[in-house]
């Protein structure tokens, strides 16, 4: 009984070596991606006021979403109405604070230039705020028809300022070799 445990013992240990062996010959993670470029203070203070408006376009969608949902019955688009009106006020805050940190000036040549249509985007539905607060609960669907529009043209603008300025550039890489993997023991 007494070498029937020994064994026992001596297979657990080789088992044990053995997925130790499997593990240090086992392939090399892949190799991290490249980091994306550095930027200026000035361009993450751009992107971080740019985050901000985005929460309100975001607001702003919901409100829409609900008035196209409720155009059947009078009352639910009513309801809506009112309630895109306060949305509006709520993405109008979040647009305001977040256009205040977004200096076109951030950026150089064509970056720059789609930094100003992006901001001049952002403003005119700023400036649309006030109209769509008083007019969405008495006539939501016009309303939400206007901001729909003045979103397209923010999407667009956004579309081609990401296109340029905020997704770094595809750089060619040189080949990484294979890692020659070394067994510590090989069993036999």
């Amino acid at each position: 009984m007494h070498h029937v445990s020994w064994i026992l013992a001596a297979s657990v240990l080789a088992s044990a070596q053995l997925a130790a062996q499997a593990t240090d010959s086992a392939p090399p993670p892949a190799p991290a991606p490249v980091p994306a470029p550095s930027r200026t203070p000035a361009q993450q203070q751009y992107l971080d006021g740019l985050r901000t408006a985005g929460r309100g376009i975001a607001q702003l969608k919901d409100g829409i979403e609900r008035v196209g949902r409720n155009r059947a019955d009078t009352a639910q688009l009513r309801m809506a109405g009112q309630r895109l009106g306060g949305l509006c006020g709520s993405a109008g805050s979040f647009m305001r604070q977040g256009r205040a940190r977004m200096s076109h000036a951030a950026y150089v040549d064509s970056a720059r230039t789609l930094a100003r249509r992006l901001n001049q985007q952002v403003d005119s539905v700023i400036a649309f705020m006030p109209t769509c607060q008083r007019e969405g609960g008495k006539k939501p669907t016009a309303t939400a028809a206007t901001l729909v529009a003045r979103l397209r043209s923010y999407e667009g603008a956004l579309q081609k300022f990401r296109e340029v300025a905020v997704l770094p550039a595809a750089q060619p890489t040189k080949p990484t070799p294979e890692p020659v993997l070394i067994m510590a023991r090989q069993w036999r």
